[in-house]
């Protein structure tokens, strides 16, 4: 696979780190509702496979999904890691029995959930943390990190994790961490059809600084929007490929993360660097966001 189709370098500001844009989030590796084992542990192993194959080199990942099981395929299907794979991993979240996403953010906390990610991912230390802040669903809520971006600074200077990201957080909150440690990447809920956080993608591309949409497709609700299947029919592409090709033209400090259990689904996905959209389909696009009907 061409660079091309996979949409270019982007290198994490201040790091050697450097990945192509189209990447993959293996949270829909675990099972139903991100929980337990796959049905086919052996389609994920392939997935990750095709993957790295396919010139990917940023995965996107977590201990909390499964808990535990996505980050041991990860393991299973590419240790030892090619020197160039990039895996960032995100914290602040558990996963009870009652299957439940319940706020994990203590210090004490934090440090435990690194030790699972590289115990399970068989690593010395990690690319990426995140920190993933609870707010209101999918949308930031204002508060101060500060302990939170400070305990992971303390495990940077421990040598466990590299560099730190932060997810689903305001800019306010990214202007504090910022006092307190290096913030190399920024990953908030956005989409064609839902874009709270146009100018914050704008001002961390001034910036060099990697912005990271999660749900790029809609995630658990995927997007459905006539306009989006008029341009794919228009395009001969799936709306899928719409959106995510709306993304890369978006910003060029845009990385996406789309994930799939399935190999066929996952090299739709990447095709998708391929696609390029006139500035009158952009337009087009554009006027999804403002027909959404507000998710509150």
């Amino acid at each position: 696979m061409t660079e091309s189709r996979l949409g270019g370098h982007f290198t994490f500001p201040g790091t050697s780190l450097t990945v192509h844009r189209m990447g993959y989030g293996a949270m829909q590796l675990a099972g139903r509702g991100v929980w337990g084992p796959p049905r086919d542990v052996d389609e994920a192993v392939a997935v990750l496979r095709e993957a790295v194959a396919a010139g990917v080199n940023h995965i996107d990942t977590s201990d909390y999904y499964g808990p535990h099981v996505t980050n041991q395929i990860i393991r299973q299907a590419l240790h030892p890691y090619p020197k160039d794979l990039v895996i960032v991993t995100k914290l602040g979240a558990k996963r009870p029995p009652d299957r439940s996403w319940q706020k994990a953010n203590s210090p004490e906390e934090l440090a435990s959930a690194v030790q699972d990610n590289l115990k399970n991912l068989g690593l010395d230390a990690m690319d990426v943390a995140n920190y993933r802040a609870f707010g209101k669903g999918d949308a930031p809520a204002e508060g101060s990190i500060a302990e939170q971006v400070g305990a992971l600074a303390d495990l940077q200077r421990k040598g466990l994790i590299r560099h730190i990201g932060l997810s689903n957080v305001t800019a306010a909150q990214i202007a504090e961490a910022q006092t307190i440690a290096k913030i190399v990447c920024v990953q908030n809920f956005y989409n064609v059809a839902n874009r709270d956080d146009d100018a914050l993608v704008d001002d961390l591309a001034r910036r060099g600084i990697p912005y990271v949409p999660f749900f790029p497709l809609g995630g658990f609700k995927p997007l459905q929007s006539s306009t989006l299947s008029s341009v794919a029919q228009r395009l001969e592409a799936t709306p899928m490929q719409v959106a995510l090709a709306w993304l890369l033209q978006r910003s060029p400090n845009i990385l996406l993360i789309p994930g799939t259990k399935s190999v066929a689904h996952l090299r739709e996905n990447l095709a998708a660097a391929d696609l390029k959209l006139s500035p009158e389909t952009v337009t087009e696009l554009n006027g999804i966001a403002a027909a959404a009907v507000p998710s509150g």
